[in-house]
């Protein structure tokens, strides 16, 4: 039942219901004792043991890393890969802010992905043995790719991990202090030294691609490019001071890793980052807009670029603001922590400025503002924040904090009902970012982000898709 149930047409997200993902956990996790260990301490299962626990399916592991809206972004870019590929996605949890980093891929100056890919796994270990687990599909509403023509398989990392590491356990409502636990743990850390390995197959186990945004940017139906010289390369400067010997070029990803290739063969297809961004005319690592001749695909893309957070997320956002608020606002984007505001905070405050000013000149006085910061309400004084707080009757400031009681609600009913039944506590997941988010998403009055944030692409992905607009309010 376990493999079939990959193909059939799944429940979907609803108020009331489980996450998708939960219910693939419960579907899915197979009822067998745990195998024989393997004899070689390198790799936790033989082969034939691992297509055994996996099935006929073949699956897809890619390693976020950095702030959840990179997390977001490559999630995105691992569902594409993985329908083009015809493989079944391994959906990871929310990851720790910056538990993970992959360098810069301007400076050509990144972690390896096998490097990554272990860092990646390591950390998603120390998040079920510490209870933080929070899976991307609980906080990302995945139910519009659900649809049987787009036939996408996704599976949880740890319905996965279990098989993958011959476990034969529910690390769901994994107990460190159950009787065993270390030597679990240990055997799910050392699965990693498997899904680190590099441009290998291991008895068709698996295949890491080593390829990374240093080299290689993946294409899909770019025929007359496939393996051309993409148009941003290192410089002469660069080349010398670092001794970089290769060039990035544009390779077909279902040419290179699809049928007929060595990674078609294996059972797990291991990328590093998924990351991607435009950059001097071109993308880091993954240009893969439009698919005119896969009608599929080119559907699929449509539907991923809407994805957003779940309803109940949405939904405590949207309240926020009208029962908060009470009327047009603005929303600006002033995240100390934020990767790039510390290269653009003065671009970002000019132009608050000057669209508090435009607001001004259209008498709209009081400007409510929303303020999306993590700087605490106690350190505005001497800031331009606390200049705006004391002139009361021109500006409204609203900022949320994590101790809100509409953030601590909303995190707890992202806990799903069964786990909540059947599983020990953990810890409340962190949501106040996906919240703010929300709440920006309906800024009538328009959106001041920071340049190249993810944050901001992520909050004006949302605005251009009216998510604000398009769902309504439950209670």
């Amino acid at each position: 039942m376990a493999e079939e149930t990959h193909n059939q047409t799944l429940p979907l997200n609803t108020p009331s219901s489980p996450p998708l993902l939960t219910l693939l956990h419960l579907h899915l996790l197979p009822q067998k004792p745990p195998i024989s260990q393997n004899p070689n301490p390198q790799f936790p299962l033989q082969c034939t043991d691992l297509q055994k626990q996996l099935g006929s399916n073949k699956f897809l592991f890619f390693a976020p890393h950095s702030g959840f809206s990179n997390q977001f972004s490559e999630l995105k870019n691992a569902i594409l890969i993985s329908a083009i590929l015809n493989r079944t996605l391994i959906v990871p949890p929310v990851l720790d802010h910056h538990a993970v980093a992959l360098g810069s891929c301007p400076k050509f100056r990144v972690s390896d992905p096998s490097e990554i890919r272990l860092k990646v796994w390591d950390h998603i270990v120390d998040l079920i043995e510490t209870r933080r687990y929070v899976s991307m599909a609980d906080v990302i509403d995945l139910s519009p790719l659900s649809s049987s023509s787009l036939d996408l398989k996704i599976i949880d990392f740890r319905v996965f991990a279990s098989r993958f590491c011959g476990l034969g356990i529910d690390l769901t409502c994994f107990d460190v202090s159950d009787v065993g636990s270390s030597s679990l743990l240990a055997k799910l850390k050392q699965c990693g030294s498997l899904i680190s390995s590099a441009n290998v197959s291991v008895d068709r186990c698996l295949y890491g691609v080593d390829e990374d945004c240093r080299t290689t940017v993946w294409t899909y139906e770019q025929n007359a490019e496939d393996g051309v010289l993409d148009s941003f390369q290192p410089d002469e400067e660069l080349r010398r001071k670092k001794k970089i010997s290769f060039f990035r070029r544009r390779r077909d990803v279902y040419k290179a890793l699809g049928p007929g290739s060595e990674a078609e063969l294996a059972t797990v297809l291991a990328f590093g980052s998924l990351f991607t961004a435009p950059y001097k005319g071109s993308e880091l690592y993954i240009d893969i807009h439009e698919s005119p001749r896969d009608e599929r695909i080119h559907f699929l893309i449509q539907k991923v670029d809407a994805i957003s957070f779940v309803p109940d997320i949405l939904n405590a956002g949207k309240k926020f603001a009208v029962e908060k608020i009470k009327g047009p606002f603005l929303c600006a984007q002033l995240r100390m922590l934020d990767g790039q505001f510390k290269n653009h905070w003065k671009t970002t405050f000019t132009g608050l400025e000057q669209k508090l000013e435009s607001l001004k000149v259209e008498n709209r006085l009081p400007i409510h503002i929303f303020v999306m910061t993590d700087l605490p309400e106690a350190n505005w004084t001497g800031t331009y924040l606390g200049k705006l707080a004391r002139d009361s009757d021109a500006y409204r400031l609203y900022n949320l904090q994590e101790e809100d009681e509409k953030v601590v609600q909303t995190a707890r009913k992202l806990v799903p009902a069964s786990l909540q039944k059947n599983c020990s506590p953990g810890t409340s997941p962190d949501i106040l970012l996906y919240i703010e988010e929300a709440v920006c998403s309906c800024a009538s009055l328009g959106f001041v982000g920071t340049a190249g944030s993810t944050i901001a692409k992520s909050i004006e992905q949302m605005r251009k898709n009216g998510v604000c607009l398009n769902k309504s309010l439950v209670d």
